[in-house]
């Protein structure tokens, strides 16, 4: 509870820890409906795809980037291997080793305030919303990108935040990848190897893992 505690207090919040306990097993709201499970498989019409506000990844994450490094996602990462072998373990391992990669251990978010913690240190902004932007892969799948803005010059935070989590609409996350810059966010929409990777603050690892097993 410590560090979590810390986080909270430290955004000025206690409703963030109250929040985040009653998600439950780390709940992820109502069921998808058909179409946002196609959306979330990366199908859907551009025309279905609606604004969000940063409120839609409010809570406080951990970066999956360390379970990675340590092992713990290696049942994960045999489950992709069996589904398409034309990749081998050491070749889906360095992919996501490269896409998991941050040394931003726990993000928190709350009344449109991002915080960012490296170790001891931290940083935080409040963010505006900047649209949405579709993106077509070279797999012929499509995500969307959800942009924000830091609004304090002097901040230490990113300049540029873009969230994509599988979902097209307002709905609450249940994890997510970012894109951090202090470029632009057209630099950013062209990251395409190192997606950071969040899941809630209070899951343990082995939630993470059965989590990305059956999700």
């Amino acid at each position: 509870m410590g560090k979590f505690k810390k986080i909270a207090l430290s955004l000025g919040l206690m409703t963030i820890s109250v929040q985040a306990f009653s998600h439950g097993d780390h709940a992820h709201g109502k069921p998808l409906t058909q179409k946002e499970q196609q959306a979330a498989d990366g199908v859907f019409a551009d025309h279905d795809v609606q604004d969000r506000t940063l409120s839609n990844w409010e809570g406080v994450w951990q970066s999956v980037y360390p379970l990675l490094l340590n092992g713990d996602l290696d049942p994960v990462l045999r489950k992709k291997v069996e589904k398409d072998n034309s990749k081998t373990f050491a070749q889906i391992k360095e992919y996501y080793r490269k896409g998991y990669a941050t040394n931003v251990d726990t993000i928190g978010i709350e009344n449109g305030v991002m915080e960012f913690h490296i170790g001891d240190q931290s940083s935080s902004c409040h963010y505006a919303y900047d649209g949405h932007k579709i993106l077509t892969y070279a797999s012929g799948k499509k995500g969307v990108r959800y942009l924000f803005s830091c609004q304090d010059a002097a901040s230490h935070a990113p300049k540029y935040v873009q969230f994509s989590d599988h979902i097209i609409g307002p709905r609450q996350s249940s994890h997510f990848h970012i894109f951090m810059g202090n470029t632009s966010q057209e630099a950013l929409l062209k990251e395409m190897d190192n997606w950071p990777t969040y899941y809630p603050w209070q899951m343990q690892k082995a939630e993470v893992v059965d989590e990305m097993l059956h999700h």
